[in-house]
């Protein structure tokens, strides 16, 4: 029984930043993979399914699926070979079967915790560890990690989100034209998938030389520290937290002058990767390093109270009162059921206080 085709990766219109997204990491698996976000209808799977057709790797690519066991993802050990036979026998899972290809999770975010805590250990290290009672086997796992994903169903664990080199996000805002050309395409391909790859296959043929060239020529770009320089500064800019922002963008940035056939990247290289690299780890408001500490409201020395110009702190509109209930538990009562009710609040917000502090 033959299998049905999958939609070839060059005749999806439109999603060109999802599409060049793919092509990094095809041509530099090291940049961490690609994470994608939108609604339905906008062809995440589509393309992510199609990228095994271009990839030429040796594991095209393997599917997680959401239901998946822990030993269905890793693999099994065979207790009673072990045990009798002096002899570890291992069942490959997932991981095994990824290495060198492409590994692909829809609905990353619906995934359970438990495959997202092991998934995680094993992209950082590329190597899969199963252990059973005494009995342990380990095996490489490096692959390229896809992940998509409908941020209306849940967010993404950000420890996951960060292990992604590229983010895309999508939409459906497609314009008459296109959305007549996405609805012929389809219907050629559904009516006939075979002849509808055959019409593709010289354009896909091209892509694949072109990705293959460009991996084979990484070691030959220059990424001058002129280049490095103007990634810190936009990386200080965009208010990424540590130094994976800049790893990444490198890479991605060789990558894509890899793709042109140009020998040394550009600014219009780092252009080209900046909102993939930084979409999901920039922040609304970067630090400052030229602005001064934040106020120390702990009581201690240069300490200030909050938004004391307008006479507004944590306590409204009421003065802090400093009293430390770890010695001394009386409390003088005001002269007034107002007051009264105001005292009240701040005991109860000042004992909460020194609990949570020891």
């Amino acid at each position: 029984m033959s299998t049905r085709p999958e939609f070839p990766f060059t005749a999806v219109t439109g999603q060109a930043n999802y599409k060049l997204a793919l092509k990094l990491v095809v041509v530099d698996p090291g940049i961490g993979g690609v994470l994608v976000s939108g609604p339905r209808g906008t062809a995440k799977s589509t393309l992510a399914r199609g990228l095994a057709d271009i990839a030429s790797r040796q594991n095209a690519f393997v599917n997680l699926p959401l239901g998946a066991s822990e030993e269905m993802l890793i693999g099994t050990l065979d207790l009673q070979k072990a045990l009798g036979d002096q002899e570890v026998v291992f069942s490959p899972g997932l991981l095994a079967k990824a290495d060198q290809g492409v590994l692909y999770v829809d609905e990353i975010n619906l995934l359970p915790d438990n495959l997202v805590d092991l998934l995680l250990d094993v992209a950082a290290s590329g190597v899969n560890h199963i252990e059973r009672d005494g009995v342990s086997h380990r095996h490489d796992s490096r692959f390229i990690l896809l992940g998509t994903m409908n941020p209306d169903e849940g967010e993404l664990r950000p420890q996951l989100q960060d292990r992604f080199g590229l983010a895309v996000a999508m939409d459906d805002n497609f314009d008459a034209a296109d959305r007549v050309e996405i609805v012929r395409q389809r219907e050629q391909f559904d009516h006939n998938p075979e002849a509808f790859c055959d019409q593709q296959q010289s354009t896909q043929q091209q892509l694949r030389q072109q990705l293959k060239q460009a991996s084979g020529q990484l070691d030959q770009i220059e990424c001058d520290d002129r280049m490095r320089m103007e990634i810190a500064q936009r990386c200080i800019a965009a208010g990424v937290d540590g130094l994976r922002a800049d790893i990444v963008w490198a890479r991605a940035a060789i990558a894509h002058a890899a793709l042109r056939d140009n020998t040394a990247v550009e600014v219009t290289d780092l252009d080209a990767v900046e909102a993939l690299v930084l979409s999901h780890r920039r922040h609304d408001q970067p630090r400052n390093e030229s602005q001064p500490p934040a106020a120390d409201n702990s009581g201690g020395e240069g300490g200030s109270t909050p938004d004391s110009a307008t006479g507004h702190g944590d306590w409204g509109q009421m003065k802090s009162v400093s009293q430390d209930s770890a010695t001394d538990s009386s409390f003088v009562l005001p002269d007034s059921p107002m007051k009264f009710e105001k005292f009240n609040h701040l005991r109860s917000a000042l004992v909460a206080r020194n609990r949570g502090e020891r």
